[in-house]
């Protein structure tokens, strides 16, 4: 089977594919950049650490795109397209380099509630002026699911104010790349995707290049880095992009079965699947708020698929 006939497959079931696809995507995005921080964290939670965290994780994501693309004779985007995806991924690594480094600041609740309203709310202009008015159901879903973002992903301590601005550039990135992604997608789903990857990890490889001439003349103190946690840098990257890959697939899938809004204010519930693997891995408190959020996602997920 095609990865083309696999999106055939689910364009018969418009609403719950759009759900349910956008609501997986939310999940693994979650894991991704909860493992993505903590491989950040390893490595001391520097702009030079974040970089290298997205282009091994990107680089990997790209072998294994390429290869079920190639195996799956995917459709090959070309033209506008192609460009989409490729500047969609440029501006969503820098992006992620951002949001990953508010994350290992530590104030990763504010810094996910702050990223996943931004990132959510652009798409959903975009798509109102070229899908057309949701409609006040799904209006008031997403006013249930932006409260409910918030709640579940604000921390209780307050972030530094350059955590807040690496998480508005982060999200303000997310959310260009949402619409890329969307509009990317409109030929093949793995191709798109690595095309993204592409993107990604030339820009990103050269801010790398930039970031380790400029550290050669000045260098960091290395001596907590051992090689150690360099191995479990590697495992937390290797699961972070395995995750955020799928996450990116899902979102597509999603973007192809039914309108960009949905999508993308399903999947910016992301911080719900961090919180929980903070509260499972790292044994964190989830807060009576938290817990409120996650509720609250419920009736806006109804509202939003009626």
């Amino acid at each position: 089977m095609t990865s083309r006939s696999v999106t055939a497959l689910f364009t018969g079931f418009t609403i719950a594919g759009n759900t349910v696809f956008g609501l997986l995507a939310a999940a693994l995005w979650g894991g991704g950049d909860f493992a993505g921080s903590m491989a950040v964290k390893r490595l001391n939670g520097t702009i030079r650490g974040s970089l290298l965290v997205v282009v091994l994780g990107h680089a990997l994501s790209l072998l294994c795109l390429s290869g079920c693309a190639v195996g799956l004779h995917d459709a090959v985007p070309h033209g506008i397209p192609m460009v989409w995806s490729v500047c969609g991924g440029a501006i969503s690594g820098v992006a992620l380099v951002f949001f990953y480094l508010a994350l290992a600041s530590g104030h990763m609740g504010s810094a996910a509630a702050v990223s996943g309203l931004i990132c959510a709310a652009l798409p959903a202009v975009v798509s109102a002026h070229t899908e057309g008015p949701p409609g006040w159901r799904r209006l008031l879903g997403f006013a249930l699911a932006g409260g409910a973002i918030w709640l579940i992903a604000s921390a209780r301590e307050g972030a530094s104010r350059k955590a807040m601005l690496l998480s508005v550039a982060g999200g303000v990135g997310f959310g260009v790349y949402f619409v890329a992604l969307k509009q990317g997608g409109t030929v093949g789903l793995l191709w798109p995707a690595a095309a993204a990857r592409v993107g990604s990890l030339c820009m990103c490889s050269l801010l790398l290049l930039i970031f380790t001439a400029q550290e050669r003349r000045h260098p960091p103190p290395m001596d907590s880095v051992t090689p150690a946690i360099c191995r479990s840098a590697l495992a937390w990257i290797l699961g972070g992009a395995t995750l955020d890959t799928g996450g990116n697939l899902c979102f597509m899938l999603a973007t192809q079965t039914g309108r960009l809004d949905v999508a993308a204010v399903l999947a910016s519930i992301y911080p719900a699947g961090t919180i929980l693997l903070a509260a499972a891995v790292l044994h964190e408190q989830t807060s009576r708020q938290q817990k409120l959020g996650m509720c609250l996602a419920l009736p806006a997920i109804v509202l939003i698929t009626l």
